[in-house]
This record gives C-alpha cells, structure tokens and sequence, in this order.
C-alpha cells in the first residue's frame, strides 16, 4: 500500500468547507493506503494563537477527525508537536531550500499581507515544515486542494536536491492526490469566495458542531440571485452562489450538480433551501453527535492521540535519523 499523508490546522470544529473538501475524502483512504493524518498545531503558530484556545481547538479538531471517519486503528491520527522528528527535518530542509524558492510562495504573499516585514520568520519558511511533514514519512501521496500544490511541487524540489547534495536516492517523490468535485464550497455569504474560518461572520459557514436550527437558519439566510434554478449547468454560469448551494448539495446526497438541477430546475429558492438544509442536518448531526460524545471524555481524546504520535515516531524516526546521517550529524547515542 502507498503510504499517504495529510495534516489540517486545528481551527476547532471544522467548516462544511473542510469536511467535503477534503476530511471525507480522507476517510475512504484508510482501506486502500497506509493513512498518516496530523493536526498541524505547529503550523499553526505561524500566526500568534492564544495558548488555551490552541490546545481546545486542537483537542476539537481531533475529535472532529474522528466523528468524521478517521479510525485510530485504521490510520494514524496524531498532533504534530507531539513528534520531534518534524522539526529536525525540517531544520535541515531550512538549509537545503533556496530563498528564491520561498520567495514564490504565494502564500506567503496572501497571509502576510503588504506588511511584510512584520510577519514571522515562521509563516516564511513553513512550507520547508510541511515538507518535513510529508518526508518524515517517506509518503508518496499527499491529498492536497489546488491552493497547495504549490508546495508541494517545493516539498519535491527539497527532496532532489537533498537527494543530489548527499548523492543519495533516499527521499521519495510526491505525487498529489486532488479532491474532487466537492472540493471547494464557497461561502454562503459571497459564492466567490471559499467558505473559511477566518471569515467575520459565522453566517458564511456551516459548522459541524451546527444544531439542525443553525443550520436551517444559516441556509435560509444564505445569498442567492431572484432567479429560479437552471434545468442544466450552463444556467449557473456567473451564477456563484446558486452554483455553490447546488454543489453543496450533491455533495451531501452522494449525487451530481446535474442531477440536482434535472430533479430541482425551475424551483425557487425557497423551497430548494429548505431540501438543502434537510439534507446538510441529516448527514451532519450523526457526526455532531458522535464529536459531542467523544469530548465528553478529553482524556480519552488526548489518550488516542498520544498512542497515534507513538505509531507515527516508529515510522519517521529512523527516517530523520538516517537524514541527520547523511548530513553528518553524530548519533545521540
């Protein structure tokens, strides 16, 4: 089986957004990889965090991945920080990436903004992180969402001129694995923009702790245009947001845009709102319900994924230490 890799900021509970776009994908993973997932706590730390939501958001997350699919005895499921081997590869990956390479991380670009001089030197240099991430591992897979492939297309320039310096074959090659259709839901509030975390109002998103209230209200209040939907695609063309309510829920039925607009074409939006929010509140308030349950016991949370960091040291210790040979680095012991 290939070995795969992907890891996830701990935002808390994730967004709608998330789940189709990529948690889900993930889960059927588990059978036909070897399946490494990570909860990025040191990514986030790019930008200042404060340390209690941190830890919550990070313990939330987990428990999220967990109701989501994600079995601790299918796959790995772990905190970054939790193993080293991380940061050591990526120090040495540090002194291996050019800064011309970094100079055309986009973003970078985005994140820091025009006041560039006073981002961290982390949020510059933490693509050299999540290579370390995904070559800690020896993964050759990595599901990534169109605004990552970029670094990944870094995370390979690192490996071959680590490979090329030490005169080695020793880091892999990365291919992407890109979602699928479902893979960029937008807000409710602005169809040309991604629905995310980050956004003001929480009125732009679907979270999956939403209670089937929320989750009615936020649909209902959702933007639209007056016209009725399209009987076919071309109909949603310069129409984002009847575009996203109707990816989103193909997405939920297990159906196609297509198929939603042969059995929903010529409704207004009143009343395919109201077949939407059914929709969302069936398939998400088992996964609620199950996330609700598990951090009702965070001990036993934190219990899975102290085991989960102890399956992923096994495999990228002596991965990084057969590294840190290479560069020259005499063993601890």
């Amino acid at each position: 089986m290939q070995r795969v890799f992907s890891g996830i900021q701990p935002s808390g509970v994730p967004t709608l957004g998330n789940y189709l776009g990529a948690i889900r994908n993930w889960v059927p993973m588990q059978d036909t990889h070897e399946s490494i997932f990570c909860v990025v706590d040191q990514h986030a730390i790019t930008v200042w965090q404060d340390p209690k939501e941190l830890a919550r958001q990070t313990r939330d997350m987990a428990a999220a991945l967990i109701a989501c699919g994600l079995d601790p005895e299918r796959c790995i499921l772990f905190v970054q920080s939790h193993v080293h081997a991380h940061t050591r590869l990526a120090w040495i990956f540090n002194c291996v990436a050019r800064i011309g390479w970094l100079n055309r991380m986009t973003q970078f670009k985005d994140k820091a903004g025009k006041d560039r001089e006073n981002a961290g030197s982390g949020l510059y240099v933490y693509p050299n992180l999540m290579a370390a991430d995904i070559h800690a591992y020896h993964a050759t897979r990595v599901p990534v969402g169109e605004d990552q492939k970029q670094h990944l297309e870094l995370a390979n320039d690192i490996a071959e001129k680590f490979n090329h310096d030490y005169g080695v074959d020793f880091f892999p090659h990365i291919d992407p694995h890109i979602m699928g259709v479902a893979a960029r839901v937008m807000s409710l509030r602005d169809g040309t923009k991604k629905m995310s975390k980050s956004d003001p109002s929480d009125q732009s998103r679907i979270n999956l702790n939403d209670d089937a209230d929320t989750i009615s209200l936020k649909i209902r209040r959702a933007k639209t245009d007056p016209e009725p939907l399209p009987s076919e695609m071309q109909g949603l063309e310069g129409r984002p947001e009847a575009r996203n309510l109707v990816g989103i829920l193909a997405a939920v039925t297990g159906t196609t845009p297509e198929e939603v607009l042969r059995e929903h074409g010529g409704q207004g939006f009143g009343t395919f709102k109201g077949v939407l929010a059914d929709a969302l509140v069936a398939h998400l308030s088992p996964i609620a319900a199950e996330a609700r349950r598990l951090l009702a016991d965070p001990g036993a949370v934190d219990a899975l994924l102290r085991r989960g960091a102890e399956r992923a040291r096994a495999i990228a210790e002596p991965i990084v230490a057969r590294a840190e040979e290479l560069v020259g680095f005499l063993p601890p012991r």
